[in-house]
């Protein structure tokens, strides 16, 4: 019985210290990524960044006020269908609309320089794919605007922010 007794503690032994343990080994190295060669970014690129940041504010701010004018200019055309109107309230109206294109031709020129600078400019080129159509999009808000659909202009100027911001993500 003594025997077998330490044959098992020989043969639990055995195991127990035979088994690979977590020895102690040399680690590889990290690498990491080599820096680029100019960390330094271009002045007009910065200059560029603070412009598409300036047109997101705008058209973010032209959006806000948009929405509480674009339903009431639209809830007065449709009461005027329906009923007669004072001259004064349809007056004001044609101004309201008025403004709003002008906003939205305002808008669609700073975009549209901002476009060409990005086309122009051979440090801002691989930035193009990012903004590129922010002008078409300005247009597209223009004629829906053109045509009395006040609330729908504005869809087209959210894809614009979009891009812009998208177009931010990726510049330095």
């Amino acid at each position: 019985m003594r025997t077998l007794k330490t044959a098992l503690f020989i043969a639990f032994a055995f195991v127990l210290f035979s088994s690979t343990g977590s020895a102690q080994r040399r680690r590889a190295p990290v690498k990491l990524p080599a820096a680029p060669a100019s960390s330094v970014v271009p002045a007009d690129v910065r200059a560029t960044a603070q412009k598409v940041s300036v047109q997101v504010k705008n058209v973010t701010k032209f959006l806000y006020t948009l929405g509480g004018i674009a339903i009431r200019i639209e809830d007065l055309e449709a009461e005027a269908k329906t009923r007669t109107i004072g001259r004064a309230a349809l007056d004001a109206n044609q101004e309201n609309k008025r403004k709003v294109m002008q906003a939205i031709r305002n808008l669609r020129a700073g975009i549209a320089t901002l476009e060409v600078e990005f086309r122009t400019k051979s440090t801002l080129t691989k930035y193009l794919v990012n903004i590129q159509g922010i002008t078409e999009l300005s247009a597209q808000s223009e004629d829906l605007a053109a045509v009395g659909r006040f609330s729908e202009a504005g869809r087209p100027l959210l894809a614009l922010v979009e891009k812009l911001s998208d177009t931010l993500a990726v510049m330095p």
